[in-house]
């Protein structure tokens, strides 16, 4: 009794010094990088992890009242599975204690982690996740990219009016949130444009990871359609284009955003050339300032010409850590109505407003694979 009579005046000290110096307060903000770097979207996840990482050596810190804060870079890896995406984005939340979270890749995987940040009031800013699920009923979560219900019609409408196309095939990635979203899209786009509720002889699906088309492409080349759409994962996009030209189908094949990755060209080669797809951002027509900064910094580092959706990373880096000085907090609610602010900013792949929806509202690229390349055909405006 005599010794925890002595001890307890210690820890009453103790508490007391602790209460008058206060809580510890963070020497850093964390912004969460989630993406995926494993699994079948690992290139898509590389190339936006660049771009922030770019951006982060470019602007390291981030001024919040009048302490100046080193931001840290949180990257981890969703596997490309909505399962894993989950957890990880879970991992960001409760463990690392992120202020904001950058991501995802595929909009599939920016999904699974909506209700997580939703929960946890922890702003997210998604890069180049395109289906309209991945914000709508969500306060927390933002883009700084177009939606696909514009992107499906800037596609149906090349088609209609580029390629004088009456009749279309859809070759769809079910187990794809992003690629079914978009195709419905266009398909009711190039209904609309064509006055033909038939115009879309079929619709045809296969799985994520699938090697062999034979089946949909001997259905495709009995249909003898105008054109192909066939929005889905770079890989077995140019899978499909490679043995569909084997099987002698000679229909011009158009993608979507997620085609523009390295290994379309590799895997697809000279089976790909002629093919077009929307994307975001052109290194021929830079926008803003901030493109020209973005491009000369990729450019000494890496010594290639950068992917769209690097420029968006680039962006959700940026974007991000100007809500945050804005908000003068480091309170995940003030730091999302500061983003909701979000008003022209000049990103790396354009001006950056946030709608009622929080999604950001830009202009679409196409572009077509030309000599091996990923060359720029004309840019579409938003209506």
């Amino acid at each position: 009794m005599k010794r925890s009579a002595a001890v307890l005046p210690v820890l009453v000290a103790l508490a007391l010094v602790g209460c008058r110096g206060g809580t510890k307060q963070p020497t850093t903000v964390k912004l969460g990088v989630f993406e995926p770097m494993t699994g079948a979207n690992a290139a898509g996840g590389a190339m936006e992890v660049e771009g922030v990482k770019l951006a982060n050596e470019l602007y390291p810190s981030v001024k919040v009242g009048d302490k100046e804060y080193k931001i840290d870079l949180v990257v981890v890896d969703n596997k490309s599975d909505k399962v894993e995406a989950a957890n990880a984005a879970q991992r960001l939340v409760d463990q690392d204690k992120v202020n904001v979270v950058l991501g995802s890749w595929g909009s599939s995987l920016s999904m699974a982690a909506g209700p997580i940040v939703k929960d946890k009031k922890i702003p997210a800013v998604a890069m180049s996740a395109t289906n309209p699920l991945v914000t709508k009923g969500n306060d927390f979560y933002f883009r700084v990219c177009f939606i696909d219900p514009f992107q499906g019609t800037v596609m149906a409408n090349y088609a209609a009016k580029d390629l004088k196309a009456k009749k279309a095939v859809i070759i769809r990635e079910v187990s794809n949130d992003y690629s079914v979203g978009l195709a419905r899209f266009f398909a009711d786009s190039f209904k609309k444009l064509t006055a033909d509720p038939a115009a879309i002889l079929a619709e045809l699906n296969y799985n994520t990871n699938d090697q062999d088309f034979t089946a949909q492409l001997t259905t495709v080349k009995s249909m003898k359609p105008d054109v192909i759409f066939a929005p889905g994962n770079y890989t077995e996009s140019a899978l499909i284009i490679k043995q569909a030209r084997e099987l002698g189908i000679t229909a011009p094949f158009l993608g979507g955003d997620t085609w523009e990755a390295p290994e379309f060209i590799d895997v697809g080669r000279q089976a790909v050339e002629g093919a077009v797809l929307s994307t975001f951002f052109a290194t021929e027509v830079p926008i803003t300032p901030t493109s020209k900064e973005f491009l000369d910094a990729y450019r000494k580092k890496y010594q290639k010409e950068p992917a769209a959706v690097t420029a968006l990373g680039f962006d959700g880096y940026l974007v991000a850590r100007a809500a945050i000085e804005r908000a003068g907090s480091l309170d995940g609610t003030k730091i999302r109505d500061a983003l909701l602010a979000t008003q022209s900013f000049p990103g790396a792949a354009g001006l950056i407003t946030f709608d009622q929806d929080r999604n950001a509202t830009k202009s679409a690229v196409i572009k077509v694979v030309k000599d091996g390349k990923f060359t720029y055909l004309t840019t579409v405006q938003p209506q």
